[in-house]
């Protein structure tokens, strides 16, 4: 698991070592390469996603996928649940790009299974891509690990000003939020006036900075889940 004693020896490693690709994830929709990064006598495996194989979407600008990711990033860091892998922009042997640290999972769990559950790791993520307006949490972009902590990763649909939320974690609509979650949303909603939205505001644009902050005021006006938009599909397809 990643901690706050080696997030920033992990980072460092990510934007600064050498990155070498070994494999591509044959799957995405994206190129999604699979790379090893190296510094001195140490190496972690990756993912990179450069903005050169990034498909085209209807709905959001081009070339904006890996900024979404980083930027995913950043809230996760500053809600503090650390529910996304250490991730940041950098150059890659094909470009610019996102790399993200690899998770190596617990291969004993069904992810079938998990998904339904009520954990305090899957209600984190939950809340996070309310704040992130995440329209694509499939099943398959849950990464339990062996020591019971759950990730999430592929965010690069996120932040669009429209209400999108697509996701697989609808267990909790209408559930009152935590006092703790509100607490969370009140630090996270200061640190959008501060460093942390100053960051963002270079990655995502204005109109969808805005709609972030009024994800985050309304969360913590109405103190509930909320429930799938009338306009938009609940679920993402497919939802593995």
């Amino acid at each position: 698991m990643v901690t706050a004693d080696n997030r920033d020896e992990i980072l460092a490693a990510l934007g600064y070592g050498d990155l070498k690709v070994t494999g591509r994830l044959v799957d995405a929709s994206n190129a999604t390469l699979f790379g090893e990064i190296t510094v001195g006598d140490k190496s972690f495996n990756c993912i990179y996603k450069p903005v050169t194989g990034e498909r085209p979407l209807w709905d959001f600008p081009d070339g904006t996928l890996a900024n979404r990711e980083y930027a995913a990033y950043l809230i996760s860091q500053a809600m503090q649940l650390n529910c996304v892998p250490p991730t940041l922009l950098r150059e890659g042997p094909f470009g610019f790009g996102m790399v993200q640290l690899w998770i190596d999972i617990d291969e004993d769990v069904d992810l079938a299974e998990l998904y339904r559950k009520d954990l305090p790791g899957l209600r984190n993520l939950a809340l996070f891509d309310v704040v992130i307006n995440n329209t694509d949490r499939k099943i398959g972009h849950l990464l339990p690990t062996p020591d019971g902590h759950i990730y999430g990763c592929d965010h690069g649909v996120t932040f669009h000003s429209d209400d999108k939320l697509r996701t697989v974690l609808w267990q909790w609509e209408q559930k009152e939020l935590l006092d703790s979650e509100i607490e969370i949303l009140k630090v996270l909603a200061a640190d959008l006036d501060g460093d942390a939205g100053e960051m963002i505001k270079q990655l995502i644009t204005s109109e969808e900075f805005s709609a972030l902050k009024l994800r985050v005021e309304r969360l913590q006006a109405e103190k509930v889940f909320p429930s799938p938009s009338p306009d938009w599909p609940a679920v993402p397809w497919p939802p593995f």
